[in-house]
């Protein structure tokens, strides 16, 4: 049986990020409609709300259950209001790593809620999940997302070249496929200075002195 992340809420100052409902399909299919999502994700278009309940209801949970990572809501602490999702994807339990992806809702972009969540979930990695890297992959045009990944400390490791399929908009009012380059980001425990025990060869754990 594969390892599974617990199924669990994580709050900052001004954000709480939980798993997925179907309160959410609605702002989740409005959100996924936007034009830079479309721009920058793999998400198909137009996003129904028949696509949205099938993320909330099935893909997410199976996500989680089948130990591949997990899908969270974020979600403003005062209002309940749907910020966002960040998912973490592409686990490796063995290598103790995963792959971070955020979409922050149009209205709510500029207020730095894509770092606050995506740091929110990179110390439970590393914290609570005891894992030891995390990575975050860009288009090369993508420079909010870049900025995103430079403010919370990851490090560029290179270029993906050709890796990633972007659209842009067609002169009939539907979407090409562009290709374009990811850039690679990672980010490890020490770069957030995230408390951790070393476990040696034999298994034993023992305390990271600085």
């Amino acid at each position: 049986m594969n390892p599974t992340f617990p199924d669990i809420s994580i709050s900052t100052d001004r954000l709480v990020l939980r798993p997925l409902d179907e309160d959410d399909i609605p702002a989740l299919a409005e959100m996924m409609n936007d034009e830079l999502v479309a721009a920058w994700t793999a998400v198909p278009q137009p996003y129904t709300e028949d696509r949205a309940r099938t993320w909330v209801t099935r893909h997410a949970p199976d996500e989680r259950t089948g130990g591949r990572g997990i899908d969270l809501a974020v979600t403003e602490f005062l209002t309940q209001r749907l910020v966002g999702i960040v998912q973490l994807g592409n686990t490796n339990w063995r290598v103790r790593s995963s792959e971070i992806s955020y979409v922050i809702a149009p209205w709510a972009r500029g207020e730095g809620y894509a770092c606050e969540a995506a740091l929110a979930v990179a110390r439970w990695l590393f914290g609570d999940q005891k894992f030891e890297r995390l990575e975050l992959r860009t288009a090369a045009g993508n420079t909010a997302s870049q900025q995103v990944a430079q403010k919370i400390g990851c490090i560029s490791e290179g270029v993906l070249r050709n890796a990633f399929l972007a659209r842009s908009r067609t002169e009939d009012g539907g979407w090409a496929d562009i290709r374009t380059d990811l850039i690679l980001w990672s980010l490890l425990p020490e770069d957030l200075d995230v408390p951790r025990r070393r476990v040696d060869a034999n298994g034993f754990a023992y305390p990271e002195w600085n």
